[in-house]
C-alpha cells in the first residue's frame, strides 16, 4: 500500500513540475507567435497622426462580453461564435425553466448569422491609394533644394469587402477584429487625411533635376474563409442548449486601410 502511494505522489508531482516547465515554454510559443504575426512598418511609412488636420476616429473593434446565461451556451456549442451581434441577442434572452417543464421540448430557431472569420492570409500594399504629389523643379538651380510632404487636398480613402456576401457590416466587424489583433496597427475600413497636412521629412532634388514626391495609404489585403450557420436554442426539459447547424464556408478578401500612416516614394527625373 504504501509502496502504491509513494508511486501515485512521483507521478503527480512529475506532472506538477512538468506543467510548471511548460508554462513558460507555452507562453514563450505564443509570443513568438504574435511578434511574427506583428507587420513591421517600412522607412518610407510614417505616421501623421500628431501632424492629421482631420483627427480621425479610432475605429474600434466591437466587443460584447457575454452574460453568464450566454457563457454557459457558448461553452457547450461546438462551433466558435465571435459575432458580436449573436452574442448581444443571447444576452438580452432569458430563458427560465422549472421542473413543470420536464417532457418540454422546443427549438427556436434565431436566423443563419456568420459565426466566426478564419484568417488565412495577411499581406500588405504600401501604394494602396495616391492621395497627393509634391513636386520641385530644379532643372535651373545650381545646388541641391529641398522637398517635403505637404497634404494639397482632403482626401478620404475607403476600404473594402472584395465580394458580395450576406451580412456584409457584420463581416467587417469581424475581420476588422481579428485583423488588428493579428496585425497590430491602427486599421479602419475609412480614413481620411486633411488639407495641410505635413511632415518634416525633406528629400534632396540636386541641380539640374526634377523631384516628385508621391504620397499613398497603405491598407492590409486580408484573405480567408467567414463560416455561416444556422443557429438554435434548444430547451429540453430543465437544459436549455444552443445548436448550429447547416454550417458553410465562404471565401472573402477585404481591403483595410491603415489610418493616419502614410507611405512615401520618392521620383528623381
Amino acid at each position: 500500500m504504501m509502496k502504491r502511494t509513494i508511486e501515485l505522489f512521483s507521478i503527480f508531482l512529475a506532472a506538477f513540475l512538468l506543467l510548471i516547465v511548460s508554462a513558460p515554454l507555452v507562453d514563450a510559443a505564443k509570443d513568438k507567435e504574435k511578434e511574427e504575426n506583428k507587420i513591421t512598418l517600412p522607412k518610407n511609412v510614417l505616421s501623421i497622426v500628431k501632424t492629421n488636420t482631420f483627427p480621425n476616429a479610432a475605429e474600434e473593434a466591437t466587443i460584447v462580453e457575454p452574460s453568464e446565461f450566454t457563457k454557459k451556451l457558448l461553452e457547450d456549442v461546438n462551433v466558435p461564435i465571435e459575432n458580436p451581434e449573436i452574442i448581444k441577442l443571447l444576452n438580452e434572452s432569458q430563458v427560465k425553466t422549472t421542473r413543470l417543464t420536464l417532457g418540454f421540448n422546443a427549438e427556436i430557431f434565431l436566423g443563419r448569422w456568420p459565426l466566426y472569420y478564419e484568417s488565412e492570409n495577411t499581406s500588405v500594399i504600401w501604394d494602396y491609394q495616391l492621395i497627393n504629389e509634391n513636386e520641385l523643379n530644379n532643372q535651373k538651380g545650381n545646388e541641391v533644394a529641398e522637398l517635403h510632404y505637404l497634404q494639397h487636398r482632403d482626401k478620404e480613402v475607403q476600404g473594402a469587402l472584395m465580394n458580395k456576401i450576406k451580412d456584409p457590416n457584420m463581416v467587417k466587424t469581424m475581420i476588422l477584429q481579428k485583423t488588428k489583433k493579428k496585425t497590430q496597427l491602427p486599421l479602419a475600413f475609412t480614413t481620411r487625411v486633411g488639407a495641410n497636412t505635413k511632415l518634416n521629412n525633406y528629400y534632396h532634388v540636386p541641380a539640374k533635376q526634377y523631384g516628385v514626391l508621391q504620397a499613398y495609404v497603405p491598407a492590409i489585403n486580408e484573405k480567408g474563409q467567414i463560416v455561416y450557420g444556422d443557429v438554435y436554442l434548444h430547451s429540453k426539459g430543465s437544459t436549455v442548449s444552443l445548436k448550429i447547424k447547416n454550417v458553410t464556408k465562404h471565401g472573402i478578401g477585404a481591403w483595410i486601410p491603415i489610418q493616419d500612416h502614410v507611405s512615401f516614394s520618392f521620383i528623381l527625373k
